[in-house]
């Protein structure tokens, strides 16, 4: 019976859909964005390549709105914003201008531009997505804080670094008593994060090109641990508390966690840093900046204090 029905269609049959191979250049484009739903946006990008039906798909902008935080639309103002202060006409934002808050622009290319770093606050503060799962990172700046004594060259010294997102550090030769504190204001888009302070013992150097540091004034930091807090303005509290260590080496030091429950409303967010103990000195430490990264975000690059 099969073979009667197959010699009744005639070979033509064959030629025009059964007996042809199907590809993935014969998926429709909304298949393919259902698929690249799925991917986080470096894999889109790689998925991209194998056909037209991905490429388009690649670019379509209910793909790229799944992946952009909530409120991007806040993120993608002050972006713009940043860009019109610097002069970046061009800021890759292709056939745009570089403004990433017109609603002319596709969604991948509003993702692309907040990926990038966006200085705000004078430059003391700096935002950008993550690529890979699109989470919200913040970077603070010493300059933006309250540092006890910063303007007495007796204990502090600014330093100049690429070791820094910022390109500078402040370093503290001895001090009785340190007190470190700073907050922002932020619509954070919902979901979990960790705060952390990036800090060094030693003060960090290159000789000969290489790199290197002093610690002939690292001291008081073994005696008694070094306190950290943050609140919110919706009554969140963390602390936590360290005894520094690791000379010659920059770690993050986590202060705690936080949720943020609603995308739309701004948040105040205070932290610090304290050694009050005024029973011995302490000197030879860097104090780099305060990061906010997603809850379990990956750090590659930092040593993790927790």
């Amino acid at each position: 019976m099969g073979a009667g029905a197959s010699s009744m269609m005639g070979p033509e049959v064959y030629g025009r859909g059964w007996g042809q191979t199907p590809s993935l250049g014969d998926m429709p484009e909304g298949c393919a964005a259902a698929v690249l739903l799925c991917l986080d946006p470096p894999e889109i990008c790689q998925v991209a390549r194998l056909n037209r039906a991905f490429r388009d798909a690649a670019s379509a902008d209910c793909v790229w709105a799944a992946k952009l935080p909530a409120n991007y639309r806040y993120l993608a103002a002050l972006a713009a914003a940043a860009d019109d202060d610097s002069g970046d006409g061009d800021g890759g934002m292709e056939g745009n201008g570089g403004r990433c808050s017109s609603a002319a622009v596709i969604k991948k290319e509003i993702y692309a531009r907040l990926c990038r770093p966006t200085p705000f606050d004078g430059g003391t503060k700096e935002f950008w997505v993550e690529k890979n799962k699109g989470g919200l990172c913040i970077s603070i700046s010493s300059k933006a804080m309250a540092i006890t004594g910063i303007d007495d060259r007796r204990y502090w010294s600014h330093l100049s670094t690429e070791e820094s997102r910022f390109h500078n550090v402040v370093y503290l030769q001895q001090i009785w008593w340190l007190e470190v504190v700073g907050e922002i204001d932020f619509c954070f888009p919902s979901g979990s994060y960790s705060l952390f302070f990036r800090l060094h013992l030693g003060r960090p150097l290159k000789r000969m090109g290489r790199r290197v540091y002093a610690s002939e004034l690292v001291h008081g930091w073994d005696i008694k641990p070094t306190k950290f807090q943050l609140s919110t303005s919706d009554d969140q509290q963390a602390t936590s508390q360290y005894y520094l260590d690791g000379e010659g080496y920059w770690i993050l030091y986590h202060v705690g966690d936080f949720v943020i429950s609603r995308s739309d409303q701004l948040t105040n967010l205070k932290f610090s840093m304290m050694q009050i103990d005024c029973t011995h000195t302490k000197g030879g430490l860097c104090v780099d900046s305060v990061f906010i990264y997603p809850k379990n975000h990956r750090h590659e690059d930092y040593r993790i204090c927790k």
